[in-house]
């Protein structure tokens, strides 16, 4: 059974580590110290219900709509294109302009509106999880899936708060003007690069 944790743990995290827009939400959140750890826990307990869908059957009901894959990819695409944009506008600003735009804090109820979104709109989240995930532990005896599944949160729990605590303990470095603008020119290359993925991926390339 530990084994089947440890593969869980380790595939969750080949999962979980490449950059993405959570990846890069939850950085910029902690490099301005702004509901860093609930943008961490956000993640978390999606993963959570992303990852315990797909082991326990979810994964079968996504491949059976199309439509509901091609939706999430085309309202992906629009969410990142125009957050991406507004990471780089910020980026290009005067520094006052900058340190005015970086200094305001953003409300709790935005910042679970943004993650919802560079969340639920990624169907990335889906292919890891419901895909990838769903099909491993999908496959084992039912007294081993819940051990795969803890192992795979375990993972996200872990990465998530060590990311959002990392950026946060480097704010002093991280919240300087030029610092913000490399993070914000960074997040918006993220969040453009995948939605031009997504698009291709819409496209049919």
């Amino acid at each position: 059974m530990f084994t089947i944790y440890i593969q869980g743990a380790l595939l969750g995290a080949a999962m979980i580590l490449p950059l993405g827009p959570q990846n890069a939400f939850v950085l910029q959140q902690g490099s301005r110290k702004q509901f860093h750890l609930m943008s961490a826990l956000l993640c978390a307990l999606s993963d959570t219900i992303l990852i315990i869908a797909g082991v326990f059957g979810g994964s079968a009901l996504l491949s059976q709509s199309e439509l509901l894959m091609t939706l999430i990819t085309w309202a992906g695409v629009v969410f990142l294109v125009w957050y991406g944009y507004g990471a780089f506008r910020t980026a290009i600003t005067p520094d006052d302009s900058v340190l005015q735009l970086e200094g305001r804090v953003i409300t709790r109820w935005k910042v679970i509106a943004t993650l919802f979104a560079v969340t639920w709109l990624n169907p990335h989240v889906y292919l890891d999880t419901f895909v990838v995930l769903g099909s491993v532990g999908g496959q084992l005896e039912s007294q081993l899936r819940p051990w795969f599944t803890a192992g795979a949160l375990t993972a996200s729990f872990i990465w998530f708060f060590l990311l959002a605590m990392l950026a946060a303990w480097f704010s002093p470095i991280l919240n300087k003007p030029r610092s913000q603008r490399i993070i914000n020119l960074f997040v918006g290359c993220v969040m453009w690069f995948i939605a031009f993925q997504l698009a291709k991926h819409g496209l049919g390339y």
